[in-house]
Order: C-alpha cells, then sequence, then structure tokens
C-alpha cells in the first residue's frame, strides 16, 4: 500500500501528543480497565462557513454490539473538544465541553465558531480519560472575497461487502480543502456470503439499532477514518441509506415485508442514524420520518454548494421504474426533487453569490438512452422537472452550472444541453459523475462511451471504481477522474484516467 504523507500522518498520528493540554475536569472520568477506548469511529468534520465549522465524534468502544449502542451504558457523558492551529495543541482558539447522551447514541455535534475565515484548523476530542485522533479542518473564505484556490474531491457509493476502501485513503492523501460525499454512504443489505467482507448481520436492516450498527461497522474502517480526518465534509444521502430505490413514502419492493407503520418507522430510523453519524449541523437533525438536507453552502465569492435531496420528495418513479419508454416521464406534474425545491434551487441560482454554482446531487442528470430506453430513477425519468431546472438557470443568467453526480458506480462526464432533441443545440452546463469508492467491485475498466452515438453529448467513461478531484479557481474549474484497479485487494494506487477544464463563463467540457 503506498504510505500516507506525512501531512495525513499528522492527522491520525498524533492522538496522543499534547494531550496535557487539555485540562482535567471532574466531569472526566479516568481512564481505567473498565472504560476502553471510546473513540473507535473517528472524528469528522463539516458543513464549514467562514467563522465556524461542525465538529463530530460518536463515542463507541464495542461499535459492533447488537443494541446499536456501541457498548456504551445508558448514561450521558461528557466529551471535551479542541481547536488549534497545529496538530501539537500547543495554543487554542477554541474549546468547550458537550454532552454526549444515550438517545443520541453518544454523538456530538459541535459548532467550533470564532474562526478566521479560509483557514487551516486541527481539532480532537477527549472522553472517559480518552484522547481522540487529530483531525484537519478548513472554514470557507469570507463573503466578498475568493480565498485559496479550492481542491475539492467527491464520491459515492460504499458498499463494504464489495471492496476496500481504498479510495478514501487515496482522497485523503491529496490533502482537499473539501470533500463531498453524493449518498449511499452505507447499504442496507443482509450480509451475503463470498464476497470481500460481510456486512454485520444476515438480514437487511430495518430498525434503528440496525441502522446504527451499520453505520459503525463502515465508519470503523481505516481509511474512510482517515478521510474524515483529512478535510471537512458536505454530504447528502441517496436511497440506500434507507432502501435501494424509495420515492418519498413509496418502496420499491416487498422485500422484507413492513407494514405502512413499520415503513414510516424505518425510515424515521434511517434518517436519525444518519444525522447521528455525519458531521451536519443540529439545522440538518431529523424530524421524525423526515430530514431537512437541502441546503446552500457559500464558499465565499469562489462556490455555491447547493446541495440537493433526491430522494424524500419526489414523485414515484414513472412506469414501474427500471430502464424503459415511458411518456409518463414528461409529465409536468411529475417532479424528482419535488416543487418545493426546484423553486429553492432556482431562487439561488438567481442570486449569482459566486463564480462557481456547484449542484451536489445523487442521480444521472443528462440524457441518457440506450436501446432499452432510460433509467426511470434518473433525470430522465423526470424529463419536465429537468427541463424547468435547466431553462431556469438560462433565465437566470447563470453562467457557471456544474452539476455533480454520484449513484451509478461508474466514472462520466457530459456536457449539458439546452434540448437534447437537437445535438447542436447551446451547451449550458456541465456535469461530472464520479465512480464508486466500492460498488461494483473492480471493474472491467472499460472507456468507451455507451451509446455515444444517440447521446453525442457524453465525454467520458470508465468503469473503476475511483473519484473526481476538482480544483477551482475564479477562472477555471479542473477535474481528474481518480481511478483504482482494485477495491477486492487493499492498497492498490490511484491514478488521473482523465482531466478536463471548464472555463469561466464557458459552459462545457474541454478535454486537457
Amino acid at each position: 500500500m503506498k504510505p500516507l504523507s506525512r501531512r495525513t500522518l499528522v492527522l491520525g498520528g498524533l492522538a496522543a501528543a499534547g494531550a496535557t493540554a487539555l485540562p482535567a475536569r471532574s466531569s472526566i472520568i479516568t481512564a481505567t480497565a473498565a472504560v476502553p477506548y471510546p473513540f473507535q469511529l473517528g472524528v469528522a468534520s463539516g458543513e464549514p462557513d467562514a467563522s465556524s465549522v461542525v465538529l463530530w465524534t460518536r463515542l463507541a468502544p464495542l461499535p459492533l454490539n447488537a443494541d446499536g449502542h456501541g457498548g456504551m451504558a445508558n448514561a450521558d457523558v461528557a466529551v471535551e473538544w479542541q481547536v488549534s492551529t497545529t496538530s501539537t495543541f500547543t495554543s487554542l482558539v477554541a474549546s468547550g465541553s458537550v454532552t454526549a447522551t444515550y438517545g443520541g447514541a453518544h454523538s456530538v455535534h459541535v459548532i467550533a465558531g470564532g474562526l478566521n475565515p479560509d483557514f487551516d484548523y486541527f481539532y480532537r476530542f477527549r472522553a472517559q480519560g480518552h484522547i481522540s485522533p487529530v483531525g484537519r479542518t478548513r472554514t470557507a473564505p469570507a463573503i466578498g472575497t475568493n480565498g485559496r484556490d479550492l481542491v475539492m474531491a467527491f464520491t459515492s457509493c460504499a458498499h463494504y461487502e464489495e471492496g476496500y476502501y481504498t479510495v478514501y485513503r487515496r482522497m485523503a492523501e491529496d490533502t482537499p480543502g473539501l470533500i463531498m460525499h453524493l449518498g449511499d454512504y452505507i447499504y442496507e443489505y443482509g450480509a451475503v456470503a463470498g464476497r470481500t467482507r460481510t456486512h454485520a448481520g444476515s438480514t437487511e436492516i430495518v430498525t434503528l439499532a440496525d441502522y446504527r450498527r451499520r453505520f459503525a461497522q463502515y465508519k470503523s474502517d481505516p481509511d474512510l477514518q482517515a478521510a474524515h480526518a483529512a478535510a471537512p465534509w458536505i454530504v447528502v444521502p441517496d436511497d440506500h441509506e434507507v432502501e435501494n430505490n424509495y420515492a418519498n413514502m413509496v418502496r420499491a419492493d416487498s422485500t422484507p415485508a413492513l407494514t405502512t407503520a413499520q415503513w414510516t418507522a424505518r425510515r424515521t430510523s434511517a434518517y436519525q442514524a444518519y444525522y447521528e453519524n455525519m458531521p451536519l449541523r443540529p439545522a440538518q437533525a431529523n424530524n421524525g420520518n423526515s430530514i431537512p438536507l437541502y441546503r446552500r453552502l457559500r464558499w465565499g465569492n469562489l462556490a455555491t454548494f447547493h446541495m440537493l435531496d433526491t430522494r424524500q420528495y419526489r414523485s414515484d418513479q414513472a412506469c414501474g421504474d427500471g430502464w424503459k419508454v415511458c411518456s409518463d416521464a414528461d409529465l409536468a406534474s411529475r417532479s424528482l426533487p419535488g416543487n418545493a425545491q426546484e423553486t429553492w434551487l432556482l431562487d439561488g441560482l438567481a442570486q449569482h453569490y459566486g463564480t462557481w454554482d456547484i449542484i451536489g446531487q445523487q442521480v444521472f442528470f443528462a440524457r441518457r438512452f440506450n436501446s432499452t430506453g432510460a433509467s426511470m430513477d434518473s433525470w430522465d425519468g423526470y424529463r419536465a422537472s429537468r427541463a424547468r431546472i435547466q431553462q431556469g438557470w438560462v433565465s437566470r443568467g447563470t453562467r457557471n452550472a456544474v452539476v455533480l453526480t454520484g449513484d451509478v458506480h461508474r466514472a462520466w462526464a457530459s456536457n449539458l444541453m439546452a434540448d437534447y432533441n437537437n445535438a447542436n443545440s447551446a451547451v449550458i452546463g456541465t456535469e461530472l459523475v464520479t465512480s464508486s469508492v466500492s460498488s461494483g467491485g473492480d471493474g472491467d475498466g472499460a472507456t468507451t462511451i455507451p451509446d455515444v452515438g444517440t447521446n453525442p453529448w457524453l465525454k467520458f467513461f470508465q468503469n473503476r471504481r475511483g473519484y473526481v478531484r476538482t480544483t477551482m479557481s475564479p477562472t477555471q474549474l479542473r477535474a481528474d477522474f481518480r481511478a483504482v484497479g482494485k477495491v477486492s485487494e487493499h492498497g492498490a494506487a490511484a491514478t488521473t484516467a482523465k482531466s478536463f477544464v471548464v472555463q469561466e463563463g464557458q459552459p462545457g467540457l474541454q478535454a486537457v
């Protein structure tokens, strides 16, 4: 396995350094054999703005306990936190204490405020006499400034059983300023024999304890922990955080058999576990069987991130889901993000807050037809909804719309067209589709673009696992499609399969 850089090693390897800087408090339990190390799930940060960032951890000395509480007793625990400009914590810029509750699976979401804009920081926690690994985070530039060029990596789809998390490790080694995850952080399926790794639990997860345990298993992976410790994250879920291909309150299949009340309870449990395990602000906490996840984050004047939720509010998939020809996909009454979220997105795009309007979302956006039709789970199943959004950003003068996508376990790049029925239509935006962390296994390495004859706006395809590394400046956005050769074996190197740039004010891909 390729060794980590010294900078990355600092994040996970200096947990003990400077430990005495944490003041002793009576609320902290003295470390004994009866109080095992509680930071088995690592640390994370997220949702940065110009003066604050969310710091996350979850106490779980025995992550795979069947009750979902990770070996923690039914009692609240005081957790101390610190933020410093150095990894040795010789001086502090922010610190405090927060209570991790049994009802919240002993997760904590600290808003560390009073920070400088466009600045790198280190953070750590202490609880029950133990100190956590060290994480690195970063704040956004101040509004009115561009700040430094932003390196942001994004990926999706990390089926634990289908491969190792080498992609996460390679992302961490790039020392990005920001990481975006576009869904399928966990998979809900039961264990399947003969795969690279095995889920804990033989049946599909349904209860709150199930979801908490599944998150704990995934978050125990050291490569995922390295990626969380390397940079702040922005996250949105897709379907597998709840159930495959669900749409609003409609299930995609009947296995396992659930009553309406049981399905509602399952959604509630899934959303609660998602919030507990992600570095989200309290404003994103679940409320029963819903969770408010579409939101906007501003990166100074450089970029605005419009993060979409394409599951909770969508119309049911047309014509029974799947790949097919279906005229119902053109019905104006149907929406993928829901009418309220469509309006919210277009209102934000009209503001022109930053040079780059980045739309972070889950499913394939450009038109992609083949001999059997199109995917009814993607935007091709909601064509009127897509047209309203595309025409909306054109009419609002959005110069640099870039759609980021996950879900399909393959890397793609595409121009977005004003009219997909006219190959000579104007290019009005760009779509970058990340491959998966591990879902789909190694892949065959194919690079021939499927059905490009009927979809000439598609410019790149690769069937390997990987991520996209973007570099944003005021004049261009560069996208490097990074791929690893294997995930069935641990530690493969990453290579750049293809690079493109998008020039400011000139939508569309230019090969590098």
